[in-house]
C-alpha cells in the first residue's frame, strides 16, 4: 500500500526541486547550530565536573554534537540531489546511492529526537551525580595541602559565590563536616579540644559556613559562625530571622540551571528535528518523482511521488532484512559443506562452529 500519494507535474516538480534546495541549505546551518549548542553545553557541564559524580549526563551534549555534524553531511548532499534533480539527465547517477542515505538520514535524524527526549529526562540521573558530588566536594573542602585537591576549596567558594546557594541541600550541610583544615587550628586552645573530645570521630565541627555562603545584599554584617546560638548575636534569633547567608541548596541550584539550560537547547533542537525531516520527507516525494521521469523522452510530463512504497511495517523490514541476514548462520547438518568437503581448512571450521556446529564435529573435521 503506497503511504501519501501525491502527483507532480513538471513545474511543481521543479519549484520543489528550488524550494529543498533552500531548505536543506537552512537545516545545514541548523546542524552547525546544533553542534554548537552541544559544545556549550558539553563547556558547562566540564565546568562542574568536580561536582558531578560521573558524566552520563555527557550523553546529551555528546548525542547533539554527532547529529549536528551529521546533520551537516546529509544537508550537503540533499542540497545535491537537488541541483541534480532539476536535470532528469543527471538525477539517476543518484539511485543507488538514495537507499543508504534515507537510511542514515533516519537514523541520525531520529537520534537528534532521542538527544531532545534525553534533554527533558535526565533531571534524576544530574540530580543524583550532584548530589554525591557535592557531598564529596564539601568533605574535601579542607584538603587544600592534598595533592589533586589543592583547588576544591576554590572551586566550592566560586560555586558557592556564583549560584548564591550554600551546602549540598542547605547551609547545615557545613554543620556535618570538618571544613576548616588541622592546619589552623590551635590544638593548644580549651574550645578546640573539648570539640574535638565532643566528637565520636574527632573531628572539629561547627555551626558555621565558609565566607562563600555570606549574601551581600544583607543589610546586617555576616553572620557565618555560631549560626545557631542566638545568645553569641544581638537581636538575633536563628529560627525566626531570616539568615543573611543564602538559604539555597547548590545542588538545587545547579539542578534548576542545567535543566532550564538543557529545556532551552532541547526546545532549539526540536524545532531543528522538525525542519530535517522536513527535509528528508520533501526529498523522498523529490525522489520518488524523478524516478518515474526515468527512461521517458518527454521529461515534463506528470508524475506520482510518495513517502512510502510499501506500509511502515513492510519498509522497514525492507531496510533490516540486509542487517539480520549478516548475523544470520545457516542450520549446519551432518551433510552440510562444512563438513563435507574435504578441501575445506580450519578457518572455515571454525565458522561452521560459530554458526552452530557442535566443537567435536568440527574438531574431527580439521583432524
Amino acid at each position: 500500500m503506497v503511504v501519501m500519494k501525491m502527483k507532480f507535474p513538471f513545474q511543481k516538480r521543479v519549484k520543489l526541486a528550488q524550494g529543498l534546495w533552500l531548505l536543506s541549505w537552512c537545516a545545514t546551518v541548523a546542524g552547525a547550530t546544533t553542534f554548537t549548542l552541544g559544545c556549550i553545553l558539553k563547556t558547562e557541564l566540564r565546568r562542574r565536573a568536580e561536582v558531578m559524580d560521573n558524566s552520563d549526563i555527557h550523553i546529551v551534549p555528546n548525542t547533539l554534537m554527532i547529529v549536528g555534524l551529521a546533520s551537516l553531511g546529509i544537508n550537503y548532499f540533499a542540497s545535491k540531489i537537488c541541483q541534480d534533480a532539476l536535470d532528469a539527465g543527471r538525477f539517476p547517477r543518484w539511485k543507488n546511492f538514495l537507499k543508504p542515505y534515507f537510511a542514515v538520514s533516519c537514523f541520525f535524524t531520529v537520534l537528534m529526537l532521542l538527544a531532545v527526549i534525553m534533554s527533558y529526562a535526565m533531571k534524576g540521573s544530574l540530580e543524583s551525580s550532584l548530589k554525591v558530588g557535592l557531598r564529596n566536594g564539601i568533605r574535601f573542602y579542607k584538603d587544600t595541602d592534598t595533592p589533586g585537591r589543592c583547588f576544591q576549596k576554590q572551586n566550592i567558594d566560586r560555586l558557592q559565590m556564583e549560584f548564591q546557594c550554600c551546602g549540598n541541600n542547605d547551609f547545615r550541610d557545613w554543620f556535618e563536616v570538618q571544613w576548616i583544615s588541622n592546619r589552623y587550628l590551635d590544638f593548644n586552645s580549651k574550645e578546640v579540644k573539648d570539640r574535638i573530645k565532643s566528637n565520636v570521630d574527632g573531628r572539629y565541627l561547627v555551626d558555621g559556613v565558609p565566607f562563600s555562603c555570606c549574601n551581600p545584599s544583607s543589610p546586617r554584617p555576616c553572620i557565618q559562625y555560631q549560626l545557631t546560638n542566638n545568645s553569641a548575636h544581638y537581636n538575633y534569633d536563628y529560627q525566626t530571622e531570616e539568615l543573611n547567608i543564602y538559604l539555597r541548596g547548590c545542588r538545587e541550584a545547579l539542578v534548576h540551571y542545567y535543566m532550564g539550560l538543557m529545556n532551552t537547547i532541547g526546545a532549539g533542537v526540536l524545532s531543528i528535528f522538525i525542519l530535517q525531516g522536513s527535509v528528508l520527507v520533501s526529498l523522498r516525494f523529490l525522489q520518488t518523482a524523478m524516478e518515474a521521469v526515468a527512461g521517458k523522452e518527454n521529461t515534463e510530463i506528470e508524475t506520482e511521488g510518495y513517502l512510502l512504497e510499501k506500509g511502515v511495517k513492510e519498509t522497514l523490514m525492507e531496510y533490516l532484512d540486509p542487517l539480520l541476514k549478516l548475523n544470520a548462520c545457516p542450520y549446519i547438518t551432518d551433510s552440510s559443506p562444512c563438513l563435507s568437503s574435504p578441501s575445506h581448512n580450519a578457518v572455515k571450521a571454525i565458522k561452521c562452529v560459530l554458526c552452530g556446529d557442535p566443537f567435536v564435529k568440527a574438531a574431527n573435521h580439521i583432524g
